[in-house]
């Protein structure tokens, strides 16, 4: 695959191993496949962006193991905005997914901060003598790098502002909101897609 289709590929794989990791679903042998799944693609994404065969075995490992965990437990509000932006605005899924994953941490943080903070070590952040918000933290961090590794967009360019209410109305009807596991109102799914409007 060329480069971008491998960048946005990968990172809905990551998006899937994180959120599936955090979805209200998650349970002991999901957290296995999901911690691993997030482990590999954050040593390989890069690579197999630069089209190193090492890299992209170990993304076809990553993304398969993701799979696996993310089909038994679910999703979350990520991929429930993510299928609107596409649905609207034809963005890439995997576009779409990575603008909107560090986002989504966020959101989540304040209910899954601990789960964030082994995030951070499956990425490969040293996290001793950090706390767990400051761990959680760098998970986010290190989701924001690596994708402005592979270079996808911090905002979606064809959104405009009048719209974005009606997006959050279509991202709530989505089969994966439920799945989040902070609960999200209109007024909040406003607020997160005006982070990625560059209009708003």
């Amino acid at each position: 695959m060329p480069k971008g289709l491998t960048a946005a590929t990968g990172m809905d794989a990551l998006t899937h191993a994180i959120e599936g990791y955090t979805t209200k679903g998650a349970w002991e042998m999901t957290d296995m496949m999901h911690f691993e799944a997030i482990r590999l693609i954050a040593q390989n994404l890069r690579l197999a962006v630069a089209n190193d065969p090492k890299g992209r075995e170990g993304m076809a490992l990553g993304q398969y193991i993701a799979g696996m965990g993310f089909s038994n437990v679910g999703l979350g509000i990520d991929h429930a905005m993510a299928h609107t932006l596409s649905a609207h605005y034809d963005t890439p899924h995997g576009v779409a997914c990575a603008m909107l994953l560090p986002i989504a941490m966020e959101f989540n943080k304040p209910v899954c901060a601990e789960r964030l903070a082994k995030v951070a070590v499956a990425m490969g952040v040293d996290t001793t003598g950090m706390s767990t918000d400051e761990a959680a933290d760098a998970a986010i961090a290190a989701v924001k790098q690596l994708s402005a590794d592979v270079n996808i967009p911090h905002v979606c360019e064809a959104m405009k502002a009048d719209e974005i209410e009606v997006l959050a109305k279509d991202a709530m009807a989505d089969a994966c909101f439920p799945g989040n596991p902070r609960e999200a109102t209109l007024d909040d799914v406003i607020e997160l897609f005006k982070k990625i409007c560059p209009a708003a």
